[in-house]
């Protein structure tokens, strides 16, 4: 099979600052929350749709797909989307307002969106379906998924990780979000998984540990090529790049007010 260039590779840390801006700015004028949440995950799809994935967004079959198992972070998606020109200015305003294809969990109706996501828990197993089926079809695209540490509670994500190696999906990448927060506390009180690294490896999977907010170890570690499936265990800080948000639980739900919102973009305009 013929090998798929990658796309000319883009300026990383632009995009990422931009998505977190984009985030903000849209959290507030929707009143919707999980804006911690997005803002966890914005290096990690910031790293994928900067040069990691092959063809994102288009109907080549020989594409890269991105499942997005941690789907309430779906503004950061939406937010990376509308800088690559995938949705326009007018569409990422329509976030969460009525007829809008941008809810609160991604909606494969959207392009850009390969699969409709929210239910914790289920995104590896349609990316392993997927990924066995491009297999099978001789498809050169790989399947990125994003989980958060606390989706790895759910039991059917290890039911998964063991199909995957079993079935040797080499073309399987898993990134988790691991910011150590959860809707009702923190992960080690909720349900305490001291050894993740060493539980993705126990099953079968090439398992690594990276500084999810650097963007060069995040692309090396998803680009770099492995025996069996590959596990990256980003670890990041919940509201990243705004003081007031990093690590605090509240902000799993909570909604911005015009003024917290203000002084988050001041932040984040000082920190670029």
């Amino acid at each position: 099979m013929p090998a798929i260039a990658p796309e000319p590779p883009r300026d990383d840390r632009t995009m990422a600052r931009t998505m977190r801006r984009l985030i903000v700015e849209q959290s507030l004028e929707s009143g919707v929350g999980h804006v911690g949440s997005a803002l966890s995950v914005v290096d990690i799809l910031a790293a994928l749709w900067s040069g990691v994935m092959r063809q994102p967004g288009t109907a080549d079959p020989e594409r890269d797909r991105l499942v997005l198992g941690k789907g309430h972070a779906a503004l950061a998606l939406y937010a990376a989307l509308h800088v690559r020109g995938l949705v326009d200015e007018e569409a990422f305003h329509s976030y969460c307002k009525d007829d809008s294809l941008l809810g609160v969990h991604p909606d494969r109706a959207l392009k850009g969106v390969d699969v409709s996501t929210g239910s914790l828990g289920q995104g590896l197993s349609v990316a392993c379906g997927i990924a066995l089926g491009l297999r099978l079809r001789e498809r050169n695209g790989r399947v990125f998924v994003v989980l958060s540490d606390a989706e790895c509670n759910e039991g059917q994500i290890w039911e998964a990780a063991f199909f995957a190696s079993h079935q040797k999906l080499e073309n399987v990448r898993v990134v988790v979000d691991l910011n150590g927060l959860q809707a009702l506390g923190y992960t080690r009180d909720v349900l305490h998984m001291p050894d993740l690294l060493g539980l993705w490896r126990s099953a079968g999977w090439d398992a690594v540990s990276v500084d999810g907010h650097d963007l060069g170890a995040l692309k090396e570690s998803l680009e770099e090529r492995a025996p069996s499936p590959r596990a990256v265990l980003a670890r990041t800080v919940l509201g990243r790049g705004v003081s007031f948000m990093e690590g605090q639980l509240e902000w799993h739900y909570r909604n911005l007010t015009p003024e917290l919102a203000a002084q988050a973009l001041r932040e984040l305009e000082a920190a670029s």
